[in-house]
């Protein structure tokens, strides 16, 4: 793995750590390919149940589920590689601590409204709103999409008579 980031890095001489060799004393930690196997199994977990989610549909509460379970497996197999510290600390960074409040009320909501309430509308209203708060989450990451898509927004719905 090293010489993989001392060959993309171009560097020759000193090494710097990089994210995937920062290496924890604790007693949960993992070697750089413990990381991506980890990381690799949990998103691909994750978007087999997001798959799955689609083969039932019909049934907003089965759908709910995998598809609520597969979202959170994704969104957190970056834990893996940066460590869950500083996921949580980009999570909560004051650029997107909204975007993920939000996310995660979905989240909270989509299962309350399917294990608790058993609503298939207020379910599916839940699912519909996390699909938005992930998209708008995942656009926090990218410099200036967020205004991007909002000025398009703008520009697209905005009507004056």
């Amino acid at each position: 793995m090293w010489k993989l980031n001392q060959l993309i890095s171009g560097d020759d001489g000193d090494r710097e750590e990089s994210f995937l060799e920062e290496e924890s004393d604790g007693p949960c930690s993992l070697s750089p390919t413990q990381r991506m196997y980890a990381f690799a199994a949990s998103l691909a977990s994750g978007l087999i149940l997001m798959f799955l989610s689609l083969i039932v549909f019909a049934k907003p509460i089965k759908f709910a589920l995998l598809f609520t379970f597969g979202n959170v497996l994704a969104v957190g197999s970056t834990a893996f590689l940066i460590g869950p510290g500083r996921q949580l600390g980009m999570m909560f960074d004051p650029i997107r601590i909204y975007a993920t409040a939000i996310y995660i009320g979905c989240v909270v909501l989509a299962l309350i409204f399917a294990l608790l309430i058993h609503s298939k509308i207020l379910t599916l209203f839940a699912i519909i709103f996390e699909i938005c708060a992930l998209i708008w989450y995942g656009l926090s990451y990218i410099p200036f999409a967020r205004r991007m898509v909002s000025s398009l927004m703008i520009r697209l719905f905005d009507t004056e008579l």
